[in-house]
């Protein structure tokens, strides 16, 4: 039996700028919130979802769900990604799909998508125009062929997914209405719905 795609959740983020704990925030038109919601439609798509970086604000949540700590620790969100491709390797799954826990409205179709799209590319990301950045987040990484580079880039410093990026093959993935909207985050209270 083949294990299921691993969902990294990624709850690290001091939430300065919101001023309260993002994943803590409720869905829109629910009182779920949004670390929860993700793990379910997680679920729903067929992944076993783990949360990354320090979880303390959600153990009240997500029962059951495996937390992974940085690695290293206090090394950005490229750590957090490097502890969850080591869980996916340990566990022998050859690629794992992250997502945040400020994007309220990520659904289990736009996971598929994600998981599903036909590529061997290192990474399948998407852009929100040809010119605009890789969305680390919404990702596919392919576990074993990444391993090395991140690895060798946390050495020598760098907490930049961009700059990860430029070093490796990256495709990108259709940006169908699931995955753009999927891709919708919270990082203001401005940010969130009246």
């Amino acid at each position: 039996m083949v294990a299921p795609s691993l969902l990294a959740i990624f709850v690290g983020g001091k939430s300065r700028r919101m001023g309260e704990h993002k994943g803590l925030l409720s869905v829109p038109g629910s009182s779920e919130p949004i670390v929860e919601a993700l793990v379910r439609r997680g679920r729903e798509a067929g992944f076993e979802p783990v949360l990354v970086g320090d979880a303390t604000p959600y153990s009240q949540l997500a029962g059951g769900v495996l937390r992974l700590d940085d690695d290293p620790p206090g090394a950005g969100p490229l750590a957090g990604l490097h502890a969850a491709l080591r869980h996916a390797l340990k566990t022998h799954r050859s690629q794992l799909v992250a997502i945040a826990c400020d994007m309220p409205f990520v659904s289990a179709e736009a996971l598929a998508e994600a998981r599903d799209h036909c590529s061997t590319a290192v990474v399948v990301a998407p852009k929100r125009a040809a010119d605009a950045p890789w969305e680390p987040m919404l990702a596919r990484y392919d576990a074993v062929r990444l391993a090395d580079p991140l690895a060798e880039a946390i050495s020598r410093g760098e907490r930049s997914f961009q700059k990860l990026f430029a070093s490796i093959e990256v495709e990108a993935l259709p940006l169908s209405d699931t995955v753009a909207q999927a891709l919708e985050d919270w990082d203001y209270p401005q940010d969130l719905p009246r």
